[in-house]
């Protein structure tokens, strides 16, 4: 039987997890700022309307927020991360072959039919009714050209979020309309290739010369034209691939300048780290720390350390691998800096049930009982309900988070309180 592709695109994702709970938020514009509140990473259609741009400083938005009483949040990934969950559970329950692509996107596939747009608007509603999340949906025959659809369910209010571009009477016509760094899978150095050739438009991509293509774009570009043609050769990937590194890196909330500090920091990004190594079933073999001061500060000394340490095996406990880079730590730490971020990365990584075993190293240096436990613990009761003494507690270098909502589906204190009156 034929297949068709659907692609479900949570709208402007985070400012609707943070419309969820607040009602009073509806038709008000919203953004979501980044790391430390630094800049802005989500807007409400609202917030887009007024000029608002992707990634521009928070700071130097300021007057404007003000101004049109735009609404602020710092970023809630608990929050995100729990209603995304239950976004691809109501699909998963819908269709059995879905494939999660990012924490707001998801391709499903669908017998081919007749009436599939009437599919996928009950689709949306049913999300939006045990979820509350607006979501569009864009069906075609290919994942590219589903990414395309949905562009096109998502702008067009007429289509009531929900466009299959396959019955279309023209829909060369909506591929011209289409910028060619805009069609997934062409980059800025494609789209740079492109122009020069004078291809500007998803259309004139899908009539391209092939050769030209394979030659300057390798096989990957070739595939894409293919699928703009209609000839699907991405299947749905249910497997999430296997890191090859782990990064946990982040900027401090405010300058540190003391050694206690700095191991506090980097013990946490290392929880963070081997909590997801262990997710995905890999030891790692050594441990990358870093340490920077902050390089726009130039009337500031700077300074930049970093160091690779191995282990005498490789692991996935936290505790083995937190002694390991706190050595590190040591090595590189100078005093009289203010530090402004800190970070480490994981590599040299292995299946965890295949490892290499060191004759000369009579210490065990896993404990999987007790990761599993704790990992288990913190997965039902939320992050860091167990956590470990070197990472510890008020963290005052912390990010800055001035703007954040409570934890309402995650953290039992911030749950919604309902009060009825009679």
């Amino acid at each position: 039987m034929n297949k068709v592709f659907a692609l479900i695109d949570c709208n402007n994702f985070y400012a609707s997890c943070e419309r969820l709970f607040r009602p009073e938020l509806q038709g008000k514009p919203i953004v979501v700022l980044s790391n430390n509140d630094g800049c802005i990473v989500a807007r409400s259609n609202e917030a887009k309307a007024l000029g608002l741009s992707m990634g521009a400083p928070y700071f130097k938005n300021k007057a404007l927020i003000r101004k049109h009483n735009v609404q602020v949040f710092s970023s809630n990934y608990a929050l995100y991360g729990d209603l995304s969950h239950r976004v691809m559970r109501v699909l998963q329950d819908m269709e059995p072959d879905v494939e999660i692509y990012s924490i707001d996107e998801a391709f499903i596939s669908l017998p081919a039919g007749n009436n599939l747009a009437a599919y996928a608007k009950s689709m949306k509603a049913r999300v939006e009714k045990y979820v509350g999340i607006p979501v569009s949906i864009g069906i075609a025959p290919t994942k590219t050209l589903a990414k395309i659809a949905n562009r096109f369910a998502k702008k067009n209010a007429q289509h009531q979020g929900a466009f299959e571009i396959r019955n279309h009477e023209n829909s060369d016509e909506l591929l011209s309309t289409v910028g060619v760094g805009e069609v997934w899978g062409i980059g800025r150095k494609s789209t740079e290739k492109l122009n020069r050739q004078g291809i500007h438009n998803a259309l004139q991509l899908k009539n391209a010369d092939d050769q030209w293509i394979r030659k300057h774009l390798t096989v990957t570009g070739l595939r894409t034209v293919m699928e703009l043609r209609g000839t699907s050769c991405l299947p749905l990937d249910h497997s999430l691939p296997t890191k090859k590194s782990i990064i946990s890196s982040r900027s401090f909330g405010s300058p540190v300048n003391t050694l206690p500090d700095l191991r506090e920091a980097i013990a946490t990004h290392i929880a963070i780290a081997a909590e997801k190594l262990r997710k995905q079933k890999s030891a790692a073999g050594s441990i990358h720390v870093f340490i920077y001061t902050n390089r726009f500060k130039k009337d500031t000394p700077q300074y930049a350390g970093n160091i690779m340490m191995t282990l005498s095996q490789p692991s996935a406990c936290t505790p083995t691998i937190i002694k390991s880079a706190l050595q590190g730590l040591e090595r590189i730490y100078k005093p009289g800096y203010a530090y402004n971020k800190a970070g480490i990365m994981i590599t040299e990584l292995v299946p965890q049930n295949h490892l290499q075993q060191n004759l000369f190293c009579s210490e065990n240096i896993e404990n999987t009982p007790l990761m599993a436990t704790v990992d288990r613990i913190n997965t039902r009761w939320g992050r860091n309900t167990l956590q470990f003494a070197a990472a510890g507690l008020a963290k005052p270098w912390g990010m800055k988070q001035a703007h954040k909502s409570p934890a309402y589906t995650t953290n039992w204190p911030d749950i919604p309180v309902v009060t009825a009156s009679f």
